[in-house]
Order: C-alpha cells, then sequence, then structure tokens
C-alpha cells in the first residue's frame, strides 16, 4: 500500500523540538524527510537523554524515518546547496530566530525564487514579529507564558513546569497541521505560504476557554492539583494495595455512576450533584467518599468493580505500566524496530490508524550525515564536488 505523504519531500533544518517532531509525524506517514545538520555541530537533540554504547536513544525516535545530511548553511555554497534542495522539496521546516535565514539568503524570497509551491514552516518560541521575536527560547517559556505552570501544581504550591517538552509537543502537532493545511492550499492555487508558528500560541488554546472567561467575568482559574474546576470527583487515590489509580467523571452519568459505586447514593440527591461546576465545590467531600472506598480495597478490586459500573478509571503507569497494558497491545502502540547500531528496539508508534494508507518506521534515527553523498547526488552534486565540499568543511 502507498503511504499518504509518499512523493512529499521535506527539508527538516530545525532543531530542538517542535519542528524535529513535526517532522517526524510527516515522515511517519511516508514523507521523505531530509534532516539537514551543521557538518560539526549535530543537532543538539543526539546529546539529550540516556545514551547506550555511546548511542542517543531520544534520536532513534526523533530521528526516525528521516535521511540525514550535513551542510553548513552559513557559508555560500551551503546556501547554494540548500536551495538545490529546495527547488525539488515540498516543504522546509527551520527554526532559527527570525532574521537568521535571510541574513544567509536563504529568507523566503530567496526560497520562493528556487521554488514558488514551496510551504516553507517557520517554528519559533515567539513568532516572526513583535517584541519578544528575537528572543531566544524554548517550549518551557511557552509553558510558563500561556498560564498552563500558573494551572498546574497543588493550590499551596508554586506553579509547575512539566517534566518533558509538552509545549514542544503540541506545537510539533499544531504545525504538521498546518503543513498539510498550507500543502492543499499550494495544490489549489499553484503557490507555497509561510507557516508563521509561535509555540507560545498552540498551548494556549488548549487551556480552555480561560481568556473569554476573563474577559467577561473577570475570573481566574487557580491552582487545584489533580482536582478539576470543572467536574468531580476527579483526582488520584491510592488503593488497598499501594498502587495509585485516576478517577474522571466529566459527564453527569459517570459520576452518579462513581458515587453509587462507592456506596454514597445519599450524595447523588444532593441538588449541588446535578453539574459539574457544583460538584466540583464539593470535592473535598467527594473525594474523601472516593477515597475511603478505594484504600480499603486491591487494586485489581478496584478496577474490576469500576469497569462493571462502566464508570470511568484507569490505572497511574510509569513506562513498565505502559509496555505491559493490554490494550496498548492490542492497539499496536508500542513497536519492535531493528536499529542498525542497536539491534531491536522499542518505541511508540505512528500517531494514528488509517484504514488504506496507514503509517509505518521504516527506520530508526540515523547517524550525523550519513546520507549527506546520496541526498545531494540527488540534487546534481557531482563526486568531484562532494569532495571539494567536503574539503572545505560545507558538508
Amino acid at each position: 500500500m502507498t503511504a499518504p505523504l509518499e512523493g512529499l519531500r521535506v527539508l527538516d533544518v530545525s532543531t530542538l523540538f517542535a519542528g524535529p517532531i513535526a517532522a517526524t509525524f510527516l515522515g511517519d506517514y511516508g514523507a521523505d524527510v531530509i534532516k539537514v545538520e551543521h557538518p560539526r555541530k549535530p543537532d543538539a537533540s543526539r546529546g539529550h537523554g540516556p545514551a547506550k554504547d555511546g548511542v542517543n536513544l531520544w534520536w532513534k525516535t526523533l530521528g526516525r524515518n528521516k535521511r540525514t545530511a550535513t551542510i553548513d548553511l552559513g557559508t555560500p555554497e551551503g546556501a547554494d546547496l540548500l536551495l538545490r534542495l529546495a527547488a525539488e522539496a515540498d516543504v522546509l521546516i527551520e527554526n532559527f530566530r527570525p532574521g537568521t535565514l535571510e541574513r544567509w539568503g536563504l529568507g523566503p524570497d530567496a526560497l520562493h525564487e528556487a521554488n514558488p509551491r514551496l510551504v516553507i514552516a517557520r517554528v519559533t518560541a515567539f513568532g516572526q514579529t513583535g517584541p519578544y521575536s528575537s528572543r531566544p527560547g524554548f517550549g518551557s517559556l511557552a509553558e510558563a507564558m500561556s498560564g498552563f505552570a500558573a494551572l498546574t501544581g497543588q493550590p499551596d504550591g508554586p506553579p509547575t513546569l512539566p517534566p518533558f517538552g509538552l509545549a514542544d509537543g503540541i506545537a510539533a502537532l499544531a504545525t504538521a497541521f498546518a503543513v498539510t493545511t498550507a500543502l492543499r492550499a499550494a495544490d489549489r492555487d499553484g503557490r507555497g505560504q509561510v507557516v508563521d508558528l509561535a509555540i507560545i500560541e498552540p498551548i494556549l488554546m488548549l487551556l480552555g476557554g480561560q481568556i473569554t472567561a476573563y474577559d467577561q467575568l473577570g475570573i481566574l482559574q487557580p491552582r487545584s492539583g489533580n482536582r478539576s474546576v470543572n467536574n468531580a470527583p476527579r483526582n488520584v487515590y491510592r488503593t488497598g494495595g499501594g498502587d495509585w489509580v485516576a478517577v474522571s467523571t466529566s459527564s453527569q452519568s459517570i459520576a452518579e455512576r462513581v458515587m453509587r459505586l462507592v456506596g454514597r447514593e445519599d450524595l447523588v440527591a444532593e441538588p449541588w450533584f446535578a453539574s459539574g461546576h457544583t460538584r466540583a465545590e464539593h470535592a473535598d467531600e467527594l473525594d474523601e467518599a472516593v477515597s475511603a472506598w478505594i484504600g480499603a480495597r486491591p487494586t485489581d478490586e478496584v478496577l474490576t468493580a469500576f469497569e462493571g459500573a462502566q464508570a470511568a478509571v484507569a490505572p497511574v503507569y510509569d513506562v513498565r505500566g505502559v509496555l505491559a497494558d493490554p490494550q496498548y497491545r492490542a492497539i499496536g502502540t508500542v513497536q519492535t524496530v531493528d536499529d542498525e547500531e542497536l539491534g531491536p528496539v522499542k518505541m511508540q508508534n505512528v500517531l494514528f490508524r488509517l484504514s488504506e494508507t496507514p503509517g509505518a518506521i521504516r527506520w530508526t534515527g540515523r547517524r550525523h550525515g550519513q546520507d549527506t553523498d546520496a541526498v545531494l547526488a540527488e540534487a546534481g552534486v557531482t563526486r568531484e564536488q562532494l569532495e571539494l565540499l567536503r574539503e572545505k568543511g560545507v558538508i
């Protein structure tokens, strides 16, 4: 079967992490992704997280389904090479500070002169314009500025940042969506365009209607730990077996089932129980009832009882639980892929299942510059020219 994005060529000249993850998503569904790195300064993600025998493990996932080439874009020869590649590409993803590509002679005007249909995705912390546009920035700043950190943590504790690249991951999903949207427009109109994506924005969209609530009512949502201000009970609870489970009651019917299960049907009859917002005002009382019931029973009994009552519950996993869980196994969330350096390695599968044109992990992250010669040969660079470029440090 032909992958849905087969025939699409993507130049990934971005680093750490939103841009590269977006390119990974496109590669997972068949795009020919060419990862361009500096000859002497590999993508810093190759040094993030644990390594085995000197081989970085995060890169094996982040770099999967990408061919790797090295070009010093800051040299005239390197800029020329990128323009030659761009002439045959559909998408370019970059995340340099605004003005950097222009300084190298690789701004949108130059890229579109080489290829009018090229979609150029510019992924930066703050966007291409505005007073912060030239500042360095990472996803952590987006998590802070968006209001996410202010909402996260215990009520009497400090604002809390997530221990992983949440804003970057959300921005990567938004970038992949933006790219496919712009490609659809290019197919219709015959010309590409520039995608200006600021990492501070997509995470803000997912925080709900807080801007409108503040605008209309002056409401500021407080930190509430694992609780929700929109419904209750909603928390993590410790079982009698010492494990943790999460319970959510976003719908009224689920809330009623939970309270009947734990033997507190009397609370269901209370007038305040009729809506999620007013239930949240009585979270202490509801949590006490649910916590006492769960804490008196072993984990398996809790999970079985909730399932029987058709109430929403899930165990709190670390990665060991993910690997052992039968649901994840049934839908193929984790795949084992052969790697030329490490042998068989496990990693998360592609994002979603398509019935007719599924995505696939074709290979894991490749070595720095492994495909340089092949990629540039496709752009018409001869072997003699490759040797000269290598001698000059351009590749």
